[in-house]
């Protein structure tokens, strides 16, 4: 009955690393792709466009990373404040802690006395690591991770823009524009289809999401940029 167990694949874990990916690299595409479309709209220069897109990279770059660090920075603290009042509880109450943890598992549907035993064992073999989990939700491996989540949504965004600026870089003047809204499209496309893979997601449904939103940002924003370069 407790022998050898099958295993079951899931992807709950990839949950921390995923978001950031996926968010640093449609980003990426993106932004860097709606910059570029918008400056040639205006007709500028290739060496503008060209500057213009290496500028956006590395402040994208740099502001993923900080915007990823502080919001998961803060994510961590409070973490952290949650498990030092749950460990001062469970120092100073640990009656109370195992009725609480008891009534969470009897809500879940075990019963009383089963209940009570599941409650005492995990008190006794991880008091807190079980309070943790099954009273604030906090798991190991969904816990933030600050520096992780900074330095891939670096590394992911730098990705996803050079791919915009690739386009730029060895793409003719004159067929830049539709070559820079069908790469882009596609890179966005491949990264939806790739990211509902890598979580289990059905593939079209992401790929059609992350498509539509794209096409939409660099249709208006190369609009606005042939606007603006019609008035200037």
């Amino acid at each position: 009955m407790f022998g050898r167990s099958h295993k079951e694949k899931h992807y709950s874990h990839r949950a921390g690393w995923l978001r950031a990916a996926v968010l640093g690299a449609n980003d990426g595409i993106i932004s860097t792709a709606c910059l570029l479309l918008g400056v040639a709209a205006a007709q500028a220069t290739h060496e503008a466009l060209l500057t213009a897109g290496i500028a956006a990279l590395v402040a994208g770059a740099m502001s993923m990373a900080a915007g990823e660090y502080v919001s998961v920075s803060s994510q961590a603290d409070a973490e952290h404040s949650d498990l030092i009042i749950e460990r001062e509880e469970l120092r100073t109450q640990p009656d109370a802690e195992l009725r609480e943890l008891t009534g969470i598992y009897i809500n879940r549907g075990v019963s009383p006395d089963l209940a009570y035993q599941v409650a005492r064992q995990l008190t006794a073999h991880d008091a807190l690591r079980a309070h943790a989990r099954d009273e604030l939700g906090i798991y190991d491996s969904g816990m933030a991770r600050p520096f992780q989540a900074a330095v891939t949504s670096a590394i992911t965004f730098s990705s996803g823009a050079a791919l915009p600026l690739i386009t730029a870089l060895v793409v003719p003047g004159a067929w830049l524009i539709p070559a820079l809204a069908l790469t882009s499209l596609l890179f966005l496309l491949i990264l939806g289809s790739l990211a509902a893979a890598a979580g289990g997601a059905p593939i079209q449904r992401a790929a059609l999401r992350v498509g539509v939103w794209g096409a939409a940002a660099m249709a208006i924003t190369a609009a606005i940029g042939h606007l603006f370069g019609t008035v200037v």
